[in-house]
């Protein structure tokens, strides 16, 4: 597929909505939108035998929404562990003594430019969370495993980021069961 044209057709500080003009293999061209957001991190908020969620209310769902904490930090170079740590801190007040990287995830390859980050927080000690002001409705709290995987069958977590950042991490675990690196 090759590139034609593009076009930004709408941007504000968080999101650019582009338009492509891409020839396919064949010689036919066609139209195809996507969106330019800036990479982010998810992170897994794990003491061992509970995890950390934050549940926000979501616009586009038109919805409350139960999901792991996460962002994306605007300006310089992405730095998935550091972001990790400020959006613990930001969202939870917890701190992790331990932040590992388990793996990269495209959310919406169809749609959009966006690539996330998965990090799972350990040893983790709380304190005072520090949420941006658009962030005033967030709750937080812990649940355990069956807990959480109860939620994503029942369709209480439809997040994609947090379903996806949960299977990197059962992945992860099976390797270590299995001596997998």
């Amino acid at each position: 597929m090759e590139t034609v044209e593009s076009r930004e057709v709408y941007s504000n500080r968080w999101i650019t909505v582009r338009e492509g003009v891409v020839r396919q293999a064949d010689g036919e061209e066609s139209i195809y939108a996507y969106l330019e957001k800036a990479e982010f991190a998810v992170v897994i908020p794990w003491d061992g035998e509970r995890f950390h969620l934050v549940e926000q209310y979501r616009y586009p769902l038109r919805r409350r929404s139960w999901e792991f904490p996460g962002g994306a930090v605007a300006g310089g170079e992405f730095d998935a562990i550091a972001v990790a740590r400020q959006e613990l801190r930001e969202e939870t007040g917890l701190r992790a003594g331990h932040l590992e990287f388990l793996g990269k995830v495209s959310p919406a390859p169809a749609t959009s430019t966006q690539y996330g980050h998965v990090v799972l927080a350990t040893e983790l000690t709380e304190g005072p969370h520090e949420r941006e002001h658009s962030e005033r409705d967030m709750t937080s709290a812990w649940f355990a495993r069956d807990e959480l995987e109860d939620m994503i069958a029942d369709g209480v977590i439809v997040d994609a980021q947090t379903i996806a950042a949960y299977s990197l991490l059962l992945l992860r675990e099976r390797r270590v069961g299995t001596g997998r690196p």
